[in-house]
């Protein structure tokens, strides 16, 4: 195989680990820098030049794009995607999980465990939004802020105001969200290679530090987890389009939640705290997955006319309930079923036989004109009114009417 390593920092530990673990394994491997890329475009021609010269073939890379070259860093990601070759993180991933907001946005319709977030420009709208996600004390956090800087602590309604309109004045986006207080200081860092967590380590925040990122003091201990806590850093991956990928979890009273995922995960303190090759387990999963690389399935299956992809709820009441995918009638209908979510599990390419149940959702390619019928009309979410007991002094000498 042979592998390069997008980076700027060709000596620091993680692009050194992995430049390692694939010459140990017998790979071709170089660290190229990503901005000394050019992308060239031209009808069904997508090329690269490095350093003002063609690039070679490379079978794979594993991006490192700095938060400070996302944008430049991605579409030369998205390049190598255009010209077959695999890439650990999908571009869309790295672009999606850079950005708090999105990436919270992303998987909050998924149904994955995440802190109350709020996002607000107005500052009429912050103390509505504070209210929302359950008081004071708040997290307010940078959305494109990396390794615990721009996230603030605010215990009083005043402080958080005070810290948020400062922010917003620089012309910075920030997120208002829950401070999880049973968590004490402490998140999980699971690091998801393919479809399984090969590591987990629990990052400790020293003294009165909320924040436990390793490099501001934060101490490391090895920890097991359970299937709960490995299931959600796996879909979260999954979801996010990422092979490879750093999830960070709160641990609260209502399960893993989800505070962000890391396309470009850190490996020195995981490796030190465990003493895993988590460098080799990276390269063996990409040495076995480099004949399928990213491919948009929506954008491939929709340039047929006529044809298209949506999803279909099946909702309570309905008569598909009970039957089979086969006497559904979605078959003769040229109806193909992709994938059938059900719950949290994911049903991929399901039988025929298969038998519908109430809530599931079945992700179809076929004919837009016969599944248009079939789409759930969107109907606006009924909150529930909040009641305010109220209170009367009546006089106990006055009879009622």
């Amino acid at each position: 195989m042979k592998l390069a390593i997008l980076s700027r920092a060709a000596n620091c530990y993680s692009t050194r680990r992995l430049k390692e673990a694939a010459s140990k394994r017998g790979h071709e491997v170089k660290v190229l820098d990503t901005l000394r890329f050019a992308i060239d475009l031209e009808k069904g021609e997508p090329d690269l030049y490095y350093r003002s010269k063609p690039l070679s073939d490379y079978d794979a890379i594993v991006p490192r794009i700095g938060a400070s070259i996302t944008y430049f860093g991605t579409a030369v990601v998205r390049q190598f995607e255009q010209m077959d070759v695999f890439s650990a993180a999908s571009s869309a991933g790295i672009a999606n999980s850079r950005d708090k907001l999105r990436c919270l946005q992303i998987l909050s319709r998924h149904q994955i465990g995440i802190p109350k977030t709020t996002f607000v420009r107005e500052k009429r709208d912050v103390l509505p939004a504070i209210e929302r996600v359950g008081g004071v004390p708040i997290i307010i956090k940078l959305l494109e802020g990396t390794q615990g800087v721009g996230v603030i602590l605010a215990e009083s309604v005043k402080i958080a105001e005070a810290i948020i309109e400062t922010l917003q004045s620089t012309r910075q986006n920030v997120l208002v969200q829950k401070f999880v207080s049973e968590s004490k200081g402490r998140d999980i860092r699971a690091f998801v290679v393919g479809d399984r967590v090969v590591a987990a380590i629990r990052r400790v925040a020293q003294g009165q530090e909320f924040r436990s990122n390793v490099h501001r003091g934060g101490r490391t201990e090895l920890v097991v987890l359970d299937e709960t806590y490995c299931q959600t850093a796996v879909r979260c991956t999954q979801i996010m389009g990422l092979r490879v990928a750093g999830v960070d979890m709160l641990e609260s009273d209502e399960g893993p939640q989800v505070m962000e995922v890391n396309s470009s995960p850190g490996l020195e303190g995981i490796e030190t705290c465990t003493q895993l090759d988590i460098a080799g387990a990276i390269v063996d999963y990409i040495a076995a997955q480099i004949d399928f690389p990213e491919v948009d399935v929506r954008q491939r299956l929709s340039v047929s006319r006529g044809y298209g992809v949506t999803e279909i709820h099946i909702p309570e009441g309905s008569g598909f309930i009970g039957k089979t995918i086969d006497e559904s009638g979605l078959p003769e209908q040229d109806i193909n079923v992709l994938t059938l979510y059900r719950g949290s599990s994911v049903i991929p390419n399901p039988r025929l036989k298969r038998t519908l149940e109430p809530s599931d959702r079945l992700l179809c390619f076929g004919k837009l004109e016969a599944m248009r019928g079939m789409v759930p009309e969107k109907t606006r979410r009924k909150r529930r009114p909040k009641l305010k007991q109220l209170f009367t002094n009546v006089d106990s000498t006055v009879e009622p009417n």
